[in-house]
């Protein structure tokens, strides 16, 4: 055999080795970072299934995402709420913001309140509890990432793109209108904005689900391989979820179309001041247009369901 044909089998053995190598480490990060995060629910499912949701046999799901707010001595409040209902047979994912002061009846405590609250006086159950009595849809897994580590995740991603609807400056940072790359710190600032926004917590929603969108696409692509390490370590350090290794595995290899399409839904409603506090209501005909919507995209029995739990009489 020829000396450069020896050498040109060598380093393709070797070339073959080392990402043999590469598999192996990233499958086994992977793997503690996903033990890392996971934190169940106290309950195994959702009170609104008959059955567990099943990743593996490709069903409709829900997540419930939280950004949290954490504080010194306390464990902070759900400061962004978004319900993604992703159906992988339709190719789709579809994002509700549930805005922070939206009144609503709080899960296991009998009163009303602001919506984000219910992380504050319960934690993830009371939160997810809640969000599913608003909505009256079973929530099957929820992902709640510190706000502050927010920033370190889309550094490690490279940033985010989003379509910037008008210019602001908010914390140091400057937003000119139209396309725009941003950093961790900077797509932190881009979400939280909302008091110079005339449009208030819409707006702000809306810019949310821009981000989340960007970040959900970004999963689908090749390149995020080369960025495994980064990633992984910052999920680690500031994300909380009920999915499981095995769930994630799923979700990455047969949800991946699904993650790159996403649409979002718009929940309308009005402020109002009870008692002095500012809230954002939500009137029982729009409760039940979005549920409505939910429930299609999640292919729930379509039997009209009760009225929603969450609703203010």
């Amino acid at each position: 055999m020829r000396t450069w044909m020896k050498i040109a089998i060598c380093t393709a053995a070797l070339l073959a080795a080392g990402a043999a190598g590469y598999v192996y480490y990233l499958y086994h990060a992977v793997e503690k970072t996903a033990a890392q995060m996971y934190q169940p629910l106290q309950a195994a499912k959702s009170e609104l299934r008959t059955q567990k949701a099943s990743v593996q046999k490709q069903q409709p799901i829900s997540v419930l995402l939280l950004g949290v707010d954490e504080r010194e001595n306390d464990r902070g409040r759900s400061d962004a709420i978004i319900l993604a209902a992703v159906n992988p047979a339709g190719g789709q994912t579809t994002l509700v913001n549930i805005p922070r002061d939206t009144r609503t009846k709080i899960a296991d405590r009998g009163t009303v309140d602001k919506i984000n609250h219910a992380y504050a006086f319960g934690g993830v159950d009371m939160a997810v509890k809640t969000a599913e009595q608003f909505f009256q849809v079973p929530i099957d897994y929820y992902i709640s990432v510190n706000m502050e580590g927010f920033e370190q995740v889309i550094d490690a991603l490279g940033g985010v793109d989003v379509e910037n609807e008008m210019s602001f400056s908010y914390e140091d940072h400057t937003f000119p209108q139209g396309p725009l790359h941003l950093d961790g710190s900077a797509a932190l600032a881009y979400a939280r904005m909302r008091y110079d926004d005339p449009r208030g917590d819409l707006g702000r929603n809306s810019r949310q689900r821009q981000i989340v969108k960007s970040m959900l696409k970004q999963v689908g692509r090749p390149d995020i391989v080369t960025k495994a390490k980064s990633v992984l370590d910052q999920l680690g350090r500031n994300v909380k979820t009920n999915v499981t290794f095995s769930e994630w595995k799923d979700m990455l290899q047969d949800y991946r179309f699904a993650f790159e399409q996403v649409n979002s839904i718009e929940m309308a409603g009005e402020g109002s001041i009870i008692d002095g506090i500012y809230y954002y209501i939500v009137d029982q005909d729009e409760q039940t247009r979005i549920q409505s919507e939910l429930q299609n995209q999640l292919e729930l029995d379509k039997t009209p369901p009760p009225p929603p739990a969450g609703a203010i009489p």
